[in-house]
């Protein structure tokens, strides 16, 4: 039998003490796990870009030219889809880079259409 007055539930003492410890927790964790899923995504736009790049690179070795359009590529099998630019979520917001002279239609290169600045302060069009 049990004392009188005396239950086996918590106090709000208690609980208070382990929703603060739970909150120091979360406020020490979520920073971090921020700051590393905008690194992740820097990581992906760059080898996204190095991937379109590539492509560029070997669609030239195989026609002597550049594409007119970045969908060139994946219509001509050089990758399976264009990829996805990770800060924006799309496909569709890469800057084809137009040549000079004879290529002045053709993509020579491609940037990212994402907008704002890098955790390095650089800009992501500039990448």
């Amino acid at each position: 039998m049990r004392a009188h007055g005396k239950s086996d539930a918590f106090t709000l003492i208690e609980l208070l003490v382990v929703l603060a410890i739970v909150a120091t927790l979360l406020s020490i964790v979520a920073p971090r796990y921020i700051h590393q899923t905008d690194r992740a995504k820097e990581a992906a736009l760059k080898e996204n870009l190095s991937v379109l790049r590539r492509a560029l690179d070997e669609y030239y070795s195989d026609t002597g030219h550049y594409p007119e359009k970045l969908v060139l590529l994946s219509e001509r099998h050089y990758l399976r889809a264009l990829p996805l630019d990770p800060v924006t979520s799309r496909s569709d917001t890469w800057i084809p880079v137009l040549g000079t002279g004879d290529d002045d239609k053709t993509v020579v290169d491609v940037k990212s259409g994402a907008q704002g600045k890098a955790q390095d302060g650089s800009e992501y069009r500039s990448w």
